[in-house]
């Protein structure tokens, strides 16, 4: 009898404690990155369950050297959101009433650092209840490239590539093409759903407009290729135009570089030329005038002169005359006799005098 009784109250107990339950499954959500992600968490309560209401969100992130985070707090009738600064402003409760069950949150504009293990625990003493979801944050395909590696020529061989900008892996690829015969090769079927195709030995049927598709739970992307498989360049003429092209640049060059070096040893000259002229020294004189200055120098002095000087004079004076500004043999010149007559000096109270003439040998008469 005493262990019947304590039987019925151990159950007792168990439903106590059982009242409070959170209807909603442990779950896993997958969600793009930039997308919101919904988070299930609904409960009820037993008519045991008086005590306040605490609802609590935690994190626990992917990265295990971090500890459990409380991102969202429901408690005494007010909502704390400010606990966690990596989801700031991110996350809410759905509904308005707490109290009406329903305990879930949405988080928006999902990051890849959002990724982990989320719990909601709801309290109502006695009551407890607590369930866990798992969300991954998973990113598109976009930015896809279509591209060719290799020359687009009849017989030559090169791959079409195609590649996305970022796509959380798995990565499905899907090549087909859109324009003239939509048949493809037999030999390229087992490369079509791969992200590179290689050609071999091209042909001009294979010319058209190819799609690249790439797919992942999340979405999806596409990218077109036009293929143009031409008849074989003519090499030869093309690397000979370029050798030609490269010479006559280097000529071209060359000119212009010996130009610049003329011009400048030009002015360098132009400058030096003009520093050795010394502004203040006069030009030379003619040789010319020199001998006209200088007779008549002599003519100017001798009709000055006195007779008592006349003899010192006659012995001087005409033997001073430089034979570099006369440039005639000294036995060609001849003078001719002649008599000055000495101004009218009587006025001024001198004697006049006879001025004396030089002969071919060079004697004075």
């Amino acid at each position: 009898m005493a262990l019947l009784l304590r039987f019925v109250l151990l159950c007792g107990v168990a439903d106590f404690t059982r009242s409070l339950s959170i209807t909603t499954p442990e779950q896993m959500i997958e969600k793009a990155k930039g997308e919101t992600a919904y988070l299930p968490c609904k409960f009820t309560l037993g008519p045991e369950d008086q005590g306040p209401l605490d609802i609590e969100w935690l994190l626990s992130p992917a990265d295990n050297q971090k500890v459990d985070q409380v991102i969202i707090l429901y408690s005494g009738d007010k909502i704390y959101d400010d606990y966690y600064q990596d989801l700031k402003g991110r996350v809410h409760f759905t509904s308005t009433d707490l109290k009406s069950g329903d305990a879930s949150i949405n988080v928006t504009n999902l990051q890849l650092s959002d990724i982990g293990t989320y719990q909601c625990k709801v309290k109502k003493a006695p009551g407890v209840g607590n369930k866990k979801i798992q969300l991954t944050v998973l990113v598109k395909p976009s930015g896809i490239r279509c591209y060719i590696d290799g020359s687009e020529e009849i017989g030559s061989d090169f791959k079409l590539k195609c590649e996305p900008k970022e796509g959380s892996l798995p990565l499905r690829y899907e090549w087909q093409k859109l324009s003239n015969s939509q048949k493809l090769p037999t030999s390229w079927l087992p490369e079509m759903t791969s992200p590179v195709i290689s050609v071999k030995n091209a042909t001009t049927e294979y010319s058209g407009t190819y799609s690249c598709t790439v797919k992942n739970r999340v979405g999806s992307d596409q990218c077109l290729l036009r293929l143009d498989v031409v008849p074989p360049s003519n090499r030869a003429g093309t690397i000979a135009g370029a050798v030609i092209g490269t010479l006559l640049a280097l000529v071209l060059i060359g000119l212009i570089i010996f130009c610049c070096h003329k011009k400048r040893r030009e002015e360098k000259y132009e400058k030096e030329v003009h520093h050795d002229i010394r502004e203040d020294v006069p030009p030379p004189k003619s040789r010319t005038s020199t001998a006209r200055s200088y007779l008549g120098s002599n003519h100017s002095s001798l009709g000055s002169m006195s007779p008592s000087n006349m003899e010192g004079y006659s012995k001087t004076q005409y033997n001073q005359v430089p034979s570099e500004d006369f440039e005639r043999d000294p036995q060609s010149v001849t003078l001719p006799t002649a008599k000055v007559a000495a101004p009218n000096l009587s006025r001024m109270g001198a004697v006049p005098v006879m001025i004396p003439a030089q002969s071919k040998d060079g004697s004075i008469v």
